[in-house]
């Protein structure tokens, strides 16, 4: 019931910004714009994120013959979970995360650096930590805020490229022209907004998909291990992932520096290897 409320604030907060946007952009037509926008954007966010997501990086799902499933099945079981979907994710750098609706409509997702990387039962720590959030229910809120944070970072560009051609602003409606300030907002406001929104909702429930990771692996060593291992190689192998999707990752997939390392939205790792340790 919770992450219910919680998903239904996101969509409320982030479908506001949508409509401030549109004001902001095109004046009483924007605004409706916007709302229509907000509207498919509601919908596809509940029923189809998980979708979205998975295509943004170009997951392959996998079968009962690849060893990623045989270990999520084996942790699902232990988890008392329905055994979700499994997908690799062609990408050098190692990460991975869940998604889904509920439970019984999830997925989860590893790129072919982690499979590289971690030994097995460091492997088993990581997919235990994603399972943890698919029982926790957190995966619906976390898809829905990539995809909603998504959209409003492409008005943001697309407000950008008005700003760029002399085009946009809530001016228009009356004088024909742009309105600079309008534009300049809702090119800096749009990102800091969507950031701010998924740092909210994804730090401390790092830590409790950590500690249930633990649990459902039988020991937090190899999720220890694990985290260590890609705090380095995520420094020296970059992922290319879409910022609106960050937060679904089990560690962020590029390093942040200055004022932008205030929104991160992963908890320091440091912080993480000393609550599972202090959890053993």
């Amino acid at each position: 019931m919770g992450n219910t409320i919680k998903t239904t604030l996101l969509l409320g907060l982030m479908s506001g910004v949508l409509l401030v946007l549109g004001e902001l952009l095109g004046g009483s037509s924007g605004l409706m714009m916007a709302f229509v926008f907000a509207v498919i954007m509601n919908f596809a966010s509940y029923w189809f994120s998980d979708k979205i997501v998975l295509a943004m990086y170009k997951a392959k799902p996998v079968g009962p013959e690849h060893p990623l499933h045989q270990t999520v099945a084996r942790l699902a079981q232990r988890a008392g979970l329905p055994m979700p979907k499994v997908f690799v994710i062609p990408d050098q750098s190692p990460n991975a995360f869940a998604t889904g609706r509920n439970p019984s409509h999830a997925a989860v997702a590893a790129t072919e650096g982690l499979l590289r990387m971690l030994d097995q039962r460091e492997l088993e720590g990581v997919m235990a930590h994603e399972l943890a959030h698919v029982k926790h229910r957190d995966i619906l809120i976390s898809s829905v805020a990539a995809t909603m944070a998504a959209a409003i970072m492409m008005v943001a560009r697309m407000a950008q490229f008005a700003a760029l051609f002399g085009g946009g602003g809530r001016g228009n409606d009356r004088e024909g022209g742009s309105n600079p300030i309008a534009l300049l907002a809702t090119v800096i406001l749009a990102p800091l907004a969507a950031v701010l929104i998924q740092s909210a909702i994804s730090r401390s429930r790092e830590f409790g998909a950590d500690k249930g990771g633990a649990d459902i692996a039988g020991s937090p060593y190899g999720l220890v291990d694990a985290l260590k291992k890609l705090e380095s190689a995520s420094k020296r192998i970059p992922m290319d992932a879409n910022p609106a999707t960050a937060h679904m990752m089990i560690m962020k997939p590029f390093s942040v520096h200055g004022m932008m390392a205030l929104f991160s939205t992963h908890p320091p790792t440091e912080s993480r290897v000393r609550a599972l340790l202090g959890q053993a």
